[in-house]
């Protein structure tokens, strides 16, 4: 599976999920994108994006991205 870590998450977190290719926003040079556009970049090349942000369903319509959207309860 293809993970994308938010920037609200550590890094660290790539350590506890072996089997799976995890890459972080800043890796990926997304730093300074809006929301809107971070998750329409990371569903063409990711399967999950899991961040710390709260409440991410009433800030985009993430029905219609091929993403799954994984809320964690904190950093």
């Amino acid at each position: 599976m293809r993970i994308l870590l938010d920037e609200s998450l550590p890094i660290e977190l790539r350590d506890e999920l072996p089997g799976h290719s995890v890459s972080s926003v800043r890796e990926m040079g997304w730093s300074a994108l809006k929301n809107g556009e971070l998750l329409f970049r990371a569903a063409a090349q990711f399967d999950v994006f899991l961040t710390a942000d709260q409440n991410p369903q009433y800030q985009q319509n993430l029905r219609t991205l091929p993403l799954r959207t994984l809320v964690t309860a904190g950093a």
